[in-house]
C-alpha cells in the first residue's frame, strides 16, 4: 500500500489512467538494475527513484572523477573520488527516501553477473563498452530478464528494449542484440568518450528516454522498443527509429543455438586480459 507521503508524492502518477494507484504499487514492488552510473546510468537512476522505483540496484566499478561531472548528473563536486554506487546512492536518498538502493561496487564479469542478475524484474544497460553490453546480453536471455539498452555517440544516441526469451504471436522468436549487431567492432575502432568527447545533454537525453521505456515495460503500457532501434541526432534534433527482426543465424537463440551458458564469455575476458584490452 502506499502510504500518505507517497500518495502526495506521485499524485501527478496517480492521476493518469495508464499509472493509478495499482500501477504506482506495481512500481514500489519493482526492482531495476542499473548497470553503470554515468552519463547514461545518471538521469535513468534518478528518474527511475522519483518514479518510485522500490528496489534499484547500482553496478558500477568506478569512482566519480572531476570530468564525469559535465554530464553524470548523479553525483556533484563533493563526491569527487567518491565511488560510483555510493553517490548515486546519496543522491537517490536525498531525492526519494522511499527507494531502497543495492549496490554492486565491482565490474560485471561472467562469473558473477547471473547471481547479481537475480532477484531483479528489469536490467537496463549504461554501460560503455561492447563486453558489457553482450554479457548482459546474453545473461538476460538466460535469466528470463527485459533488458533495456542504451549507448550514446558525441552527440547521437540509440535505444532498444529486449525481451528475446520470448516469441512474437507467430511463435518467431523475439531478437537479441545479436541480431541487430552479430560481431562488436574491431578493438580501436570506436574510440572512447575520453577521445571522442560528448555533449553532456546528450547523456540526459537517452537517459531520460531509457527510464521511460523501464517504467513502460513494467506497467505493460505503450508499445515496446522490442524490434525497433531508437536513434536521436542531437545536430539535426531528429528522431527516427529502424525495425530490426530475429536473426535465425544468431548464436543465442537461433536455430542452431551455439551458446547455452556464459561460459564463451569466460574465454573472451580470458584473450581480452592476454591482449591487454580492458
Amino acid at each position: 500500500m502506499l502510504t500518505e507521503d507517497e500518495i502526495e508524492r506521485y499524485k501527478r502518477h496517480l492521476v493518469l489512467k495508464e499509472i493509478g494507484g495499482e500501477g504506482q504499487q506495481r512500481l514500489k514492488a519493482s526492482r531495476v538494475l542499473v548497470v553503470g552510473a554515468g552519463g547514461l546510468g545518471s538521469p535513468l537512476l534518478l528518474y527511475l527513484a522519483a518514479a518510485g522505483i522500490g528496489q534499484i540496484g547500482i553496478i558500477d566499478d568506478d569512482r566519480v572523477s572531476l570530468d564525469n561531472l559535465q554530464r553524470q548528473i548523479a553525483h556533484d563536486t563533493e563526491h569527487v573520488g567518491r565511488s560510483k554506487t555510493k553517490s548515486a546512492a546519496a543522491t537517490i536518498e536525498r531525492l526519494n527516501p522511499h527507494v531502497e538502493t543495492k549496490l554492486y561496487s565491482t565490474r560485471l564479469v561472467p562469473e558473477n553477473t547471473l547471481d547479481i542478475l537475480r532477484g531483479f524484474d528489469i536490467v537496463a544497460d549504461g554501460s560503455d563498452n561492447f563486453a558489457t553490453r553482450y554479457l548482459l546480453n546474453d545473461a538476460c536471455y538466460f535469466a528470463k530478464l527485459p533488458l533495456v539498452m542504451a549507448a550514446l555517440g558525441p552527440f547521437d544516441g540509440q535505444l532498444t528494449t529486449f525481451r528475446a526469451f520470448e516469441a512474437d504471436e507467430d511463435g518467431t522468436p523475439r531478437p537479441n542484440y545479436r541480431c541487430l549487431f552479430p560481431e562488436p567492432p574491431p578493438d580501436g575502432t570506436v574510440p572512447p568518450c575520453s577521445e571522442a568527447g560528448i555533449l553532456g545533454a546528450v547523456a540526459g537525453v537517452i537517459g531520460c528516454l531509457q527510464a521511460v521505456e523501464v517504467v513502460k515495460e513494467l506497467l505493460g503500457i505503450g508499445e515496446s522498443l522490442v524490434g525497433r532501434l531508437l536513434l536521436y541526432d542531437a545536430l539535426q534534433a531528429r528522431f527516427s527509429a529502424v525495425r530490426y527482426a530475429w536473426d535465425p543465424e544468431n548464436p543465442l537463440n537461433g536455430k542452431n543455438q551455439r551458446f547455452r551458458d556464459l561460459t564463451h564469455h569466460r574465454a573472451e575476458a580470458g584473450a581480452r586480459a592476454t591482449a591487454g584490452i580492458p
